[in-house]
């Protein structure tokens, strides 16, 4: 619940703030899952933990550079940040992999 819910509910809740506090909560909470999945990826080997860390701390990176806005995304911005946390993080990254070369590194 640490380590995914509650960042989980920051991210969402986030989309309805500001982008002051959004990019300061996306930014900081994508770190947070970054540094588990990596974490986690070292201590137990599972395979989408290798693929989601640093694919969670790319995206703290563009988000806190879109949010300050050092990286113009156009107005649409935030949308594709959290299209692409949904479809990369969740989708790609996260259910695929396992489901391809099974849940645990060899």
């Amino acid at each position: 619940m640490i380590a995914w819910g509650i960042p989980t509910a920051a991210l969402v809740v986030g989309i309805l703030l500001p982008s002051s506090a959004r990019t300061i909560i996306w930014s900081t909470t994508l770190v947070w899952m970054g540094a588990a999945c990596v974490l986690n990826a070292l201590r137990c080997g599972r395979i989408h933990c290798y693929l989601t860390g640093p694919f969670f701390l790319l995206m703290a990176v563009a988000t806190f550079l879109h949010g300050f806005e050092f990286l113009w995304l156009g107005p649409n911005g935030w949308i594709w940040l959290g299209i692409t946390l949904v479809v990369v993080g969740g989708g790609l990254l996260w259910y695929l992999p396992e489901r391809i070369w099974g849940r645990y590194a060899r």
